[in-house]
Protein backbone atom coordinates (compact mmCIF):
# COMPACT_ATOMS: atom_id res chain seq x y z
CA UNK A 1 0.00 0.00 0.00
CA UNK A 2 1.33 3.41 -0.90
CA UNK A 3 2.07 5.73 2.00
CA UNK A 4 1.95 8.82 -0.20
CA UNK A 5 -1.01 11.14 0.18
CA UNK A 6 -3.20 11.21 -2.93
CA UNK A 7 -2.62 14.14 -5.22
CA UNK A 8 -5.47 16.61 -5.44
CA UNK A 9 -6.08 17.55 -9.08
CA UNK A 10 -6.01 21.22 -9.92
CA UNK A 11 -9.34 22.80 -10.63
CA UNK A 12 -9.87 23.06 -14.35
CA UNK A 13 -9.81 26.58 -15.70
CA UNK A 14 -13.09 27.64 -17.41
CA UNK A 15 -12.52 28.09 -21.13
CA UNK A 16 -14.81 29.94 -23.54
CA UNK A 17 -14.54 29.13 -27.25
CA UNK A 18 -16.38 31.91 -29.11
CA UNK A 19 -17.13 31.59 -32.82
CA UNK A 20 -17.19 35.32 -33.65
CA UNK A 21 -15.32 38.44 -32.64
CA UNK A 22 -18.36 39.90 -30.87
CA UNK A 23 -18.82 36.65 -28.94
CA UNK A 24 -15.18 36.84 -27.84
CA UNK A 25 -15.66 40.41 -26.63
CA UNK A 26 -18.83 39.38 -24.79
CA UNK A 27 -16.97 36.52 -23.08
CA UNK A 28 -14.23 38.89 -21.96
CA UNK A 29 -16.81 41.39 -20.72
CA UNK A 30 -18.63 38.71 -18.74
CA UNK A 31 -15.44 37.60 -16.96
CA UNK A 32 -13.09 40.62 -16.63
CA UNK A 33 -10.28 38.41 -15.27
CA UNK A 34 -10.37 36.14 -18.34
CA UNK A 35 -7.29 36.03 -20.56
CA UNK A 36 -7.63 35.75 -24.36
CA UNK A 37 -5.40 33.06 -25.86
CA UNK A 38 -4.49 32.30 -29.47
CA UNK A 39 -1.06 30.71 -29.90
CA UNK A 40 -0.40 30.72 -26.18
CA UNK A 41 3.40 30.77 -26.51
CA UNK A 42 3.92 33.67 -24.11
CA UNK A 43 1.01 32.66 -21.89
CA UNK A 44 2.29 29.12 -21.36
CA UNK A 45 5.79 30.38 -20.65
CA UNK A 46 4.36 32.50 -17.86
CA UNK A 47 2.20 29.66 -16.55
CA UNK A 48 5.08 27.18 -16.60
CA UNK A 49 7.30 29.68 -14.78
CA UNK A 50 4.67 30.16 -12.10
CA UNK A 51 4.20 33.81 -13.00
CA UNK A 52 0.66 33.52 -14.34
CA UNK A 53 -2.41 31.66 -13.11
CA UNK A 54 -5.34 32.85 -15.24
CA UNK A 55 -8.73 32.22 -13.68
CA UNK A 56 -10.43 31.86 -17.07
CA UNK A 57 -9.46 31.71 -20.74
CA UNK A 58 -11.12 32.89 -23.93
CA UNK A 59 -9.81 30.81 -26.83
CA UNK A 60 -9.57 32.61 -30.17
CA UNK A 61 -8.84 29.57 -32.33
CA UNK A 62 -12.27 29.56 -34.01
CA UNK A 63 -12.12 33.20 -35.13
CA UNK A 64 -11.19 32.77 -38.78
CA UNK A 65 -11.55 36.52 -39.40
CA UNK A 66 -8.54 37.12 -37.13
CA UNK A 67 -6.33 34.46 -38.73
CA UNK A 68 -6.03 36.04 -42.19
CA UNK A 69 -5.14 39.31 -43.88
CA UNK A 70 -6.53 41.41 -46.72
CA UNK A 71 -6.02 44.61 -48.70
CA UNK A 72 -7.89 47.73 -47.60
CA UNK A 73 -7.45 51.22 -49.05
CA UNK A 74 -3.69 51.09 -49.63
CA UNK A 75 -3.13 49.20 -46.39
CA UNK A 76 -2.88 45.60 -45.28
CA UNK A 77 -5.40 44.64 -42.62
CA UNK A 78 -3.75 41.92 -40.55
CA UNK A 79 -5.73 39.70 -38.19
CA UNK A 80 -4.35 39.65 -34.67
CA UNK A 81 -4.24 35.83 -34.75
CA UNK A 82 -2.05 35.75 -37.86
CA UNK A 83 0.86 33.43 -37.07
CA UNK A 84 4.51 34.20 -37.60
CA UNK A 85 4.74 31.24 -39.96
CA UNK A 86 2.00 32.71 -42.15
CA UNK A 87 3.66 36.13 -42.18
CA UNK A 88 6.89 34.55 -43.33
CA UNK A 89 5.43 33.25 -46.59
CA UNK A 90 6.50 34.73 -49.96
CA UNK A 91 3.15 36.41 -50.79
CA UNK A 92 3.26 38.30 -47.50
CA UNK A 93 6.97 39.09 -47.83
CA UNK A 94 6.45 40.63 -51.27
CA UNK A 95 4.41 43.45 -49.72
CA UNK A 96 5.76 43.67 -46.17
CA UNK A 97 9.34 42.35 -46.36
CA UNK A 98 10.54 43.68 -43.00
CA UNK A 99 7.57 42.21 -41.13
CA UNK A 100 8.09 38.88 -42.90
CA UNK A 101 11.79 38.92 -42.02
CA UNK A 102 11.00 39.60 -38.37
CA UNK A 103 8.42 36.81 -38.31
CA UNK A 104 10.94 34.33 -39.71
CA UNK A 105 13.33 35.02 -36.82
CA UNK A 106 10.71 34.81 -34.07
CA UNK A 107 11.89 31.46 -32.74
CA UNK A 108 11.99 27.80 -33.76
CA UNK A 109 9.30 26.38 -36.10
CA UNK A 110 6.98 25.29 -33.30
CA UNK A 111 6.92 28.84 -31.93
CA UNK A 112 6.43 30.43 -35.36
CA UNK A 113 3.58 28.02 -36.14
CA UNK A 114 1.71 28.93 -32.94
CA UNK A 115 2.83 32.45 -32.00
CA UNK A 116 0.71 35.32 -33.30
CA UNK A 117 1.13 38.94 -34.25
CA UNK A 118 -1.41 40.06 -31.67
CA UNK A 119 0.31 38.07 -28.94
CA UNK A 120 3.60 39.77 -29.78
CA UNK A 121 1.95 43.18 -29.45
CA UNK A 122 -0.06 42.55 -26.29
CA UNK A 123 2.81 40.84 -24.48
CA UNK A 124 4.99 43.80 -25.55
CA UNK A 125 8.23 42.11 -24.55
CA UNK A 126 11.20 44.37 -25.36
CA UNK A 127 12.63 41.58 -27.54
CA UNK A 128 9.44 41.10 -29.58
CA UNK A 129 10.75 40.85 -33.14
CA UNK A 130 7.75 42.34 -34.94
CA UNK A 131 7.52 45.39 -32.67
CA UNK A 132 10.28 47.60 -34.16
CA UNK A 133 8.94 46.86 -37.64
CA UNK A 134 5.42 47.88 -36.65
CA UNK A 135 6.83 51.02 -35.02
CA UNK A 136 8.80 51.94 -38.15
CA UNK A 137 5.75 51.29 -40.34
CA UNK A 138 3.64 53.42 -37.98
CA UNK A 139 1.01 50.70 -37.81
CA UNK A 140 -2.43 51.26 -36.29
CA UNK A 141 -4.26 48.85 -34.00
CA UNK A 142 -7.99 48.21 -34.33
CA UNK A 143 -9.51 47.27 -30.99
CA UNK A 144 -12.92 45.64 -30.61
CA UNK A 145 -15.04 46.54 -27.61
CA UNK A 146 -18.44 45.75 -26.11
CA UNK A 147 -21.55 46.56 -28.11
CA UNK A 148 -19.78 46.25 -31.46
CA UNK A 149 -17.58 49.28 -30.81
CA UNK A 150 -14.28 49.63 -32.68
CA UNK A 151 -11.54 52.11 -31.93
CA UNK A 152 -8.09 52.73 -33.36
CA UNK A 153 -4.80 53.63 -31.71
CA UNK A 154 -1.20 53.86 -32.96
CA UNK A 155 0.85 50.81 -32.03
CA UNK A 156 3.39 53.12 -30.39
CA UNK A 157 0.74 54.39 -27.94
CA UNK A 158 -0.07 50.89 -26.73
CA UNK A 159 3.58 49.87 -26.43
CA UNK A 160 4.40 53.06 -24.51
CA UNK A 161 1.51 52.57 -22.11
CA UNK A 162 -0.22 55.77 -23.26
CA UNK A 163 -3.19 53.65 -24.29
CA UNK A 164 -4.27 50.36 -22.73
CA UNK A 165 -6.91 47.77 -23.45
CA UNK A 166 -9.95 48.35 -21.29
CA UNK A 167 -11.98 45.53 -19.70
CA UNK A 168 -13.86 43.65 -22.41
CA UNK A 169 -11.64 44.96 -25.24
CA UNK A 170 -9.72 42.74 -27.63
CA UNK A 171 -7.04 43.52 -30.20
CA UNK A 172 -8.68 42.52 -33.48
CA UNK A 173 -6.59 43.81 -36.39
CA UNK A 174 -3.39 45.66 -37.25
CA UNK A 175 -3.50 48.13 -40.14
CA UNK A 176 -0.16 48.49 -41.92
CA UNK A 177 0.46 50.98 -44.77
CA UNK A 178 1.68 49.38 -47.99
CA UNK A 179 4.60 51.62 -48.92
CA UNK A 180 5.81 49.59 -51.93
CA UNK A 181 9.40 50.39 -51.04
CA UNK A 182 12.41 48.69 -49.54
CA UNK A 183 12.27 47.63 -45.89
CA UNK A 184 14.76 45.75 -43.75
CA UNK A 185 14.89 44.02 -40.40
CA UNK A 186 18.12 42.88 -38.77
CA UNK A 187 18.81 41.58 -35.30
CA UNK A 188 21.80 40.50 -33.25
CA UNK A 189 21.61 37.55 -30.85
CA UNK A 190 23.96 35.94 -28.39
CA UNK A 191 24.18 32.67 -30.34
CA UNK A 192 23.53 31.09 -33.71
CA UNK A 193 20.07 29.87 -34.61
CA UNK A 194 16.74 31.20 -33.31
CA UNK A 195 17.29 33.30 -30.20
CA UNK A 196 16.06 36.42 -28.46
CA UNK A 197 17.44 39.66 -29.80
CA UNK A 198 20.15 41.57 -28.00
CA UNK A 199 19.32 44.40 -30.40
CA UNK A 200 17.22 44.72 -33.53
CA UNK A 201 16.73 47.44 -36.12
CA UNK A 202 14.08 47.99 -38.77
CA UNK A 203 14.57 50.54 -41.55
CA UNK A 204 11.64 51.51 -43.78
CA UNK A 205 11.70 53.81 -46.81
CA UNK A 206 8.66 55.96 -47.58
CA UNK A 207 9.38 57.54 -50.99
CA UNK A 208 5.97 59.21 -51.23
CA UNK A 209 6.76 61.32 -48.18
CA UNK A 210 10.55 61.23 -48.73
CA UNK A 211 11.07 59.70 -45.33
CA UNK A 212 13.45 57.21 -43.80
CA UNK A 213 11.95 55.55 -40.74
CA UNK A 214 13.98 53.56 -38.26
CA UNK A 215 13.07 51.75 -35.07
CA UNK A 216 15.40 50.01 -32.64
CA UNK A 217 14.19 47.08 -30.55
CA UNK A 218 15.38 45.14 -27.49
CA UNK A 219 17.50 47.95 -26.01
CA UNK A 220 14.63 49.59 -24.11
CA UNK A 221 11.19 48.60 -22.81
CA UNK A 222 9.66 49.64 -26.15
CA UNK A 223 11.00 50.28 -29.68
CA UNK A 224 12.85 53.58 -30.02
CA UNK A 225 12.53 55.95 -32.98
CA UNK A 226 15.66 58.13 -33.52
CA UNK A 227 13.67 60.89 -35.23
CA UNK A 228 16.53 63.36 -35.67
CA UNK A 229 18.68 60.69 -37.32
CA UNK A 230 15.76 59.81 -39.62
CA UNK A 231 15.27 63.40 -40.73
CA UNK A 232 18.99 63.98 -41.19
CA UNK A 233 19.61 61.01 -43.45
CA UNK A 234 16.36 61.49 -45.40
CA UNK A 235 17.60 64.97 -46.36
CA UNK A 236 20.68 63.38 -47.96
CA UNK A 237 18.84 60.80 -50.05
CA UNK A 238 18.39 61.58 -53.75
CA UNK A 239 14.76 60.45 -53.89
CA UNK A 240 14.53 61.15 -57.62
CA UNK A 241 17.81 59.42 -58.48
CA UNK A 242 19.86 56.43 -57.41
CA UNK A 243 19.11 56.90 -53.69
CA UNK A 244 22.49 55.45 -52.74
CA UNK A 245 24.60 56.94 -49.95
CA UNK A 246 28.33 56.79 -49.38
CA UNK A 247 29.79 54.38 -46.80
CA UNK A 248 30.74 57.38 -44.68
CA UNK A 249 27.15 58.63 -44.55
CA UNK A 250 25.84 55.15 -43.75
CA UNK A 251 28.36 54.85 -40.92
CA UNK A 252 27.42 58.27 -39.60
CA UNK A 253 23.75 57.30 -39.65
CA UNK A 254 24.52 54.15 -37.67
CA UNK A 255 26.44 56.14 -35.07
CA UNK A 256 23.67 58.75 -34.91
CA UNK A 257 21.01 56.09 -34.29
CA UNK A 258 23.09 54.27 -31.69
CA UNK A 259 23.95 57.42 -29.76
CA UNK A 260 20.29 58.45 -29.71
CA UNK A 261 19.16 55.07 -28.37
CA UNK A 262 22.05 54.43 -25.99
CA UNK A 263 23.13 57.90 -24.86
CA UNK A 264 26.26 58.67 -22.90
CA UNK A 265 25.89 59.24 -19.15
CA UNK A 266 25.08 62.76 -18.02
CA UNK A 267 28.19 64.77 -17.00
CA UNK A 268 28.60 65.18 -13.24
CA UNK A 269 27.15 68.34 -11.69
CA UNK A 270 30.46 69.23 -10.05
CA UNK A 271 32.15 69.67 -13.42
CA UNK A 272 34.37 66.59 -13.06
CA UNK A 273 35.35 64.31 -15.93
CA UNK A 274 32.44 62.89 -17.92
CA UNK A 275 31.51 59.32 -17.13
CA UNK A 276 32.05 56.73 -19.84
CA UNK A 277 29.67 54.06 -21.04
CA UNK A 278 30.28 50.74 -19.31
CA UNK A 279 31.73 48.04 -21.60
CA UNK A 280 28.41 46.21 -22.03
CA UNK A 281 26.59 49.39 -23.05
CA UNK A 282 29.43 50.38 -25.36
CA UNK A 283 29.26 46.98 -27.06
CA UNK A 284 25.48 47.33 -27.42
CA UNK A 285 25.86 50.79 -28.93
CA UNK A 286 28.33 49.44 -31.49
CA UNK A 287 25.95 46.60 -32.29
CA UNK A 288 23.05 48.99 -32.89
CA UNK A 289 25.26 51.21 -35.06
CA UNK A 290 26.24 48.23 -37.22
CA UNK A 291 22.64 47.04 -37.60
CA UNK A 292 21.38 50.51 -38.51
CA UNK A 293 24.20 51.03 -41.02
CA UNK A 294 23.62 47.69 -42.69
CA UNK A 295 19.83 48.03 -42.61
CA UNK A 296 19.84 51.41 -44.33
CA UNK A 297 22.49 50.29 -46.82
CA UNK A 298 20.42 47.28 -47.85
CA UNK A 299 17.23 49.34 -48.09
CA UNK A 300 18.92 51.83 -50.43
CA UNK A 301 20.77 49.27 -52.56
Amino acid sequence: MSTHAPQVPRTAQPVALPATLDEAVAALSAVPAAVPVAGGTDLMSGVNAGLLRPSALVGLGRLGELRSWEYQDGHALLGACLTHARMGRPDFAALMPALAAAARTAGPPQVRNAGTLGGNIITAAPTGDTLPVLAALEATLIIAGPGGERRETPVSHLLAGRDRLQPGELLAHVRVPLLHAAQTFLKATGRTGPARALASVSVVLDPAHRQVRCAVGAVAPMPLRPLEAERWVASLVDWDGERGLTPEVLAAFGDYVAAACIPAPEPPADGGPAAELPPAALHLRRTVAALARRGLGRALS
